[in-house]
């Protein structure tokens, strides 16, 4: 009898214990990672009391940010040029002169120490870097793939994207997408990546089992920001040079409308039906809302100079960093209401959100 009631209470404890460390991980799964360029740092947001909770050291121009799905990893790019350490090897499949003509010529089947980029792979428990992996050439954007197996990198500077496989570190594919490749998402399936390229007025289609672009669709003026629609039938992306969101019917490869947001468009969303858009106006001054399925626009002031925008998968509402000032702002999607404000360490880039 004794026995069996110290049994069942040490099962209790045990049950108890296990639940506790159930909460604590969930409380602390509603984050918003936002690198902070020259501040050198990445700030971790609690979505919940929406507060910096934490910050993440020893980047370098930090602006690019990605989790990986399955949670373990944060990888983040800086902007800045690095001083490479040790050559590169002539990845498998790439030929001495195609791999010497990719990193300025020479007949080398490794690239000399010399300038390059940097990604940081964070650790999302700890909040620690866990190693720092070499790309070819400064990072804007990041995209950690659906099975959490590559981090992908926008290279501007060489007109490509770079391919990381996250267990062993090394680079696996450089990819040639067009001038100032910007941005990037991945469709639903996992199968093929969509790139905007702001040099040339194109968005690539990557394949990412052979990683090569299986087609440019010509959109024009300077596409930048991208986000998917669900079911992968339509892309809406920022045009910098009109100050419109496009919409890029993707069966056909073609512009199929567009929205009016105001002068120099940067950050866009979607609501998780995806029935509203919402995006950032820089020289307007001001955050956009449209009803997809009747196209009514609402807009609301927003300053100074709003910019990178996410939508909060906790409660939906918006996340808008500003390009002036070291803040990001929280907004209700309906009204677009300023709902709170959140004093960061530097300017608030790419935005990478953990909710579960």
């Amino acid at each position: 009898m004794k026995h069996s009631f110290r049994k069942q209470w040490i099962a209790g404890i045990t049950a108890s214990v296990a639940m506790s460390f159930s909460l604590m991980v969930a409380a602390d799964t509603n984050r918003a990672f936002v690198p902070m360029g020259t501040a050198d740092a990445v700030g971790v947001i609690d979505l919940e009391n929406r507060k910096v909770t934490s910050s993440i050291g020893g980047t370098l121009n930090t602006h690019g940010s990605a989790l990986a799905p399955d949670g373990r990893y944060l990888v983040v790019g800086s902007l800045s040029a690095h001083d490479r350490q040790e050559p590169v090897s002539r990845p498998e499949g790439v030929s001495e002169d195609e791999h010497a003509a990719h990193h300025g010529g020479g007949k080398s089947t490794e690239l000399e120490a010399g300038s390059t980029g940097l990604l940081y792979l964070v650790n999302t428990a700890t909040k620690t870097i866990d190693r720092k992996l070499e790309v070819p050439g400064p990072v804007h954007h990041v995209l950690v793939t659906s099975d959490s197996r590559y981090a992908v990198s926008t290279h501007p500077a060489s007109g490509s994207i770079s391919v990381v496989d996250l267990d062993s570190g090394q680079l696996v594919k450089t990819v040639a997408t067009g001038p100032a490749p910007n941005y990037l998402v991945q469709t639903d399936d996992g199968q093929s990546l969509l790139v905007s390229n702001t040099g040339n007025g194109t968005v690539s289609e990557v394949d990412t089992e052979h990683w090569f672009v299986e087609r440019n669709l010509r959109v024009g003026g300077n596409p930048e920001h991208l986000v998917l629609a669900p079911g992968n039938q339509r892309l809406y992306v920022n045009d910098a040079a009109s100050g419109q969101v496009l919409v890029i019917e993707l069966a056909k490869g073609a512009v199929a409308d567009r929205y009016e947001v105001g002068e120099a468009p940067h950050g866009v969303g979607l609501s998780a039906d995806g029935q509203t858009l919402y995006a950032t106006s820089q020289g307007g001054n001001q955050v956009v809302r449209i009803e997809l399925a009747s196209g009514a626009r609402h807009t609301r002031p927003l300053a100074p100079a709003p910019y990178h925008l996410a939508v909060s998968p906790y409660d939906g509402q918006l996340l808008v960093t500003s390009r002036a000032e070291n803040k990001l702002w929280v907004l209700d999607p309906e009204s677009l209401d300023v709902v709170d404000e959140i004093a960061l360490s530097g300017i608030g880039h790419q935005i990478s959100l953990e909710a579960h």
